[in-house]
């Protein structure tokens, strides 16, 4: 028996004795590293589709199942159970083909110690059933930090470690938050108990968005400090209120609902999605945070929120009433059970078709996509992690020294037709669009990546090679090649701002050339380079669904590991080129869709041809027309009728 068929009785047996109760299952390849969690209320039913369905898997599900080798599960009493278990196991093993968000880490919440009598406001990450009240969560550190910063200035408290038990002081002098009034010195029995609780508890109305009560009372505390000529305090009174008020304004938007309820943004981008989460609280917008997921790639939307839901709503206490979000997520009402079993009350999970909620919607979606396309920002902006992938990047792929410059190649076209290629240029991990190229392919109609490939590569590096026969150069960084000359490298970007004089009088070799694809494309690549003589410049492929990056004379793909900053380089530049392709092959598709059989008509101009078609209305009824019909058209005078006419006479035009 070979090991395929050990494999296929192993699954068989372990498919048969699966039992038809709510759990999680664990997918594991020959090395039992765990591929993928799912959690099921009926592990039999939900296993066996992996395996048995008639209808076709999507590819990430279909290239999973061929790397399956065992499957554990865990039986749970309840789907809600099974829901909590599958989302620790994802933060444990972090499984390649699951959808999970970026940061390893868990998130920030607001925490106040309510069980103590004198209550902290602190930062955490962790959750407890200690009586404290949690706020949550939030994207990062710095927005909990900025939170903490605006209560502190509005609502003194202590955020210290001392245990202050009523009645006993604990210090013989407070610290320095005291006297900058940040702090109410309850260690040092500047303030009692009571007085200290109430201002806590304008802290949690005011995180909850009951701000309205707290403007008044800082209102009418201005005006009496005021009217006793206390100007100091009514100043502080004063600085207070607008503090509030600015906060209340920005929360205006959402007053159309008293409903609690989430509103989840979406935007996507090759791999990543962004989830933009806005909390509305008694008519207010408490809160907007977004969040990062990775393993999004060949996802349907259903699926990527139907896993954002699960991790977030399952490390966070606060779960609303009702949900909106843009499309049903995967397991919608089993997903609803577990919010509302949280909850302790009935939770929906709804798409708004119209109206308040349908334009909010819009607006948290526009909000994920300004956080994508800043996060893709930042990350470009930062030279230490843009180093620290170039470094990892030399290392996995075994080169002399950090690629200084990256060119990644990418194919676009609908069944052969409008196919062009792409060149995205990194320069020390920077996107360079100046240096950018489009090529329009033109060995052929029919579809061939592998062909059009060859091309693109042969044309922008034929004149680089010729270079280096004549000058001798064998140093990738000393040789030029002033391709433009040639006038056959490609169209540079139209948009990009454009040089002169090519860099440096030339392109230099790239350090790295990236094909996007796999074992195919790099093959190609490879011929490419040996019919050039330029075997010695690195290249590789790198595979769309997964990010294997596959290497000349090497059978087994390179695999990044899942958070290093050497993979998130290549997804920018693989993502670019795709990008970059893309935008111009939708932009020859559409200058093709806009040609008509009346741009062949000499004398035919656009004020003509809306003429015609607003007379006849297609083309079909110009041909059918008579010549004297069409001369009546405004603007047309009989000969150039009969010249349309002949003209779609011999080009058989039935339409």
């Amino acid at each position: 028996m070979t090991p395929t068929d050990q494999r296929d009785a192993h699954l068989r047996a372990i498919l048969r004795q699966l039992p038809p109760s709510p759990g999680v299952y664990l997918m594991k390849d020959e090395g039992a590293r765990v591929l993928y969690v799912g959690k099921a209320d009926s592990l039999r039913s939900r296993v066996r589709s992996y395996f048995g369905s008639k209808d076709p898997l999507d590819a990430r599900i279909a290239r999973m199942t061929r790397e399956v080798a065992d499957i554990d599960y865990i039986l749970t009493d309840t789907v809600s159970e099974a829901f909590l278990l599958e989302n620790n196991l994802i933060k444990e093993h972090r499984p390649r083909f699951n959808i999970r968000l970026r940061d390893d880490k868990s998130y920030p919440f607001v925490k106040i110690t309510l069980g103590e009598d004198f209550p902290r406001i602190v930062r955490t990450r962790k959750l407890a059933r200690d009586g404290s009240r949690y706020f949550g969560p939030y994207a990062s550190a710095t927005s909990v930090d900025e939170t903490l910063k605006l209560l502190r200035k509005i609502f003194p408290f202590r955020t210290c470690n001392l245990e202050i038990p009523d009645g006993k002081r604990v210090l013989e002098r407070p610290c320095l938050l005291y006297y900058i009034k940040r702090c109410q010195g309850p260690c040092i029995q500047a303030i009692e108990k009571a007085e200290y609780r109430a201002t806590i508890d304008r802290i949690v109305d005011f995180l909850d968005g009951r701000q309205e009560p707290i403007a008044a009372d800082l209102r009418r505390e201005m005006l009496e400090s005021s009217a006793a000529l206390q100007y100091e305090a009514a100043a502080v009174s004063r600085d207070k209120l607008r503090a509030v008020e600015r906060t209340m304004e920005q929360q205006k938007m959402a007053a159309y609902s008293r409903v609690e309820e989430d509103l989840i943004g979406m935007a996507r981008e090759e791999e990543e999605a962004c989830l933009q989460v806005l909390q509305v609280r008694n008519g207010k917008m408490i809160g907007r945070e977004h969040f990062i997921v990775t393993g999004a790639r060949d996802v349907a939307d259903a699926e990527v929120l139907g896993s954002f839901l699960l991790q977030y709503y399952a490390s966070t206490p606060a779960i609303p009433r009702q949900v909106l979000v843009p499309a049903v997520p995967a397991d919608a009402d089993d997903l609803a059970a577990f919010l509302s079993e949280r909850r302790g009350s009935r939770v929906t999970v709804d798409v708004p078709q119209r109206g308040e909620k349908r334009r909010l919607l819009a607006l948290a979606t526009q909000y994920a996509v300004e956080a994508l396309g800043k996060e893709r920002a930042e990350w470009l902006a930062d030279d230490r992690k843009r180093d620290e992938a170039l470094v990892e990047l030399a290392e996995a792929l075994e080169l002399p020294r950090p690629p200084e410059r990256i060119e990644c190649y990418d194919m676009s076209n609908i069944q052969g037709t409008a196919a062009v290629g792409s060149m995205v240029v990194f320069i020390n991990g920077r996107p360079e669009p100046r240096e950018y190229r489009r090529f329009r392919i033109r060995s052929g109609d029919t579809p061939d990546d592998f062909r059009m490939m060859g091309e693109v590569l042969r044309r922008r590096l034929s004149r680089a090679a010729k270079l280096r026969a004549e000058t001798g150069y064998l140093s990738l960084a000393e040789v030029g090649a002033d391709e433009t000359a040639e006038g056959d490298t490609g169209e540079p970007v139209e948009d990009a701002v454009r040089t002169t004089q090519p860099r440096d009088g030339g392109w230099a070799l790239p350090d790295l050339v990236i094909v996007d694809g796999g074992k195919g494309q790099l093959s190609t690549a490879v011929g490419v380079l040996d019919e050039l003589k330029l075997a010695d410049l690195p290249v590789a492929g790198l595979a769309k669904r997964f990010e294997e990056l596959y290497l000349p004379r090497r059978s087994a793909p390179i695999v990044l590991p899942r958070n290093s900053q050497g993979l998130y380089l290549v997804q920018r530049i693989r993502d670019e080129a795709h990008r970059f392709a893309i935008t111009y092959h939708r932009e020859l598709r559409g200058k093709r869709a806009l040609h008509s059989v009346f741009d062949e008509v000499e004398g035919i101009g656009p004020a003509r041809k809306k003429a015609l078609l607003r007379r006849f209305g297609s083309v079909r009824r110009i041909r059918e027309a008579s010549v004297e019909e069409v001369a009546e058209t405004p603007g047309v005078n009989r000969e150039l009728a009969e010249r349309l006419k002949s003209h779609l006479s011999r080009e058989g035009m039935l339409a």
